[in-house]
């Protein structure tokens, strides 16, 4: 498994070509941009490794607390972290739902402070109305953009575990599906 700084250097090395595609295949900068910078931010502090104390999780600063119930709930490497598309969505779902408790405690105060009017239901609404009018490329922009980045993660992780397979079992260990069980060793009789 590739090493923070190799992962760091993998997502550096990867950004000329996202910017390029993006621009490429998209032919808005504007797209391409949020294309980019959402693949730099997953690639650094929003990639799988957030399920244990790593750099990305170190990277979080004063708010890396916001992860330890994630970390306690996953185990690392697995499909809910590291899978495709799943583990991006379920990071999103998990920073978003954070969010969204803390907007709602923070507005609860500010409403009993300042004593102004709120209605959930029509924020809501009026955010939905806004993003299916305005902001649905963008948003697809912004995710694929975060889960190219997690696969750059993800992908170098599997690729360096092929690796030592290979260099420990052999090069056919990977057209085997059955798993070699290893001998017990009877214990030696005494000699006389």
């Amino acid at each position: 498994m590739p090493s923070g700084r190799t992962h760091d250097q993998i997502t550096f090395w990867g950004l000329p070509v996202v910017v390029g595609l993006g621009f490429f295949l998209l032919r808005r900068w504007e797209l391409a941009l949020i294309l980019s910078l959402a693949y730099l931010f997953s690639g650094l502090m929003f990639g799988p490794d957030l399920d244990i104390h790593s750099v990305q999780f170190k990277r979080w600063g004063i708010f890396r607390w916001i992860w330890l119930p994630y970390q306690k709930n996953l185990r690392h490497r697995s499909a809910l972290s590291h899978g495709f598309l799943i583990g991006t969505i379920v990071r999103l779902l998990y920073l978003g739902t954070i969010l969204l408790l803390v907007t709602m405690v923070g507005v609860a105060i500010a409403q009993l402070i300042l004593d102004f009017p709120w209605n959930w239901r029509t924020v809501f609404l009026n955010i939905q109305q806004q993003w299916q009018q305005h902001y649905w490329a963008e948003s697809l922009a912004l995710f694929v953009g975060l889960e190219i980045g997690a696969m750059s993660h993800s992908v170098s992780d599997w690729l360096g575990s092929m690796v030592k397979r290979s260099q420990k079992k052999g090069l056919f260990s990977f057209f085997s599906r059955k798993k070699r069980k290893k001998r017990r060793k009877s214990p030696r009789s005494s000699r006389r």
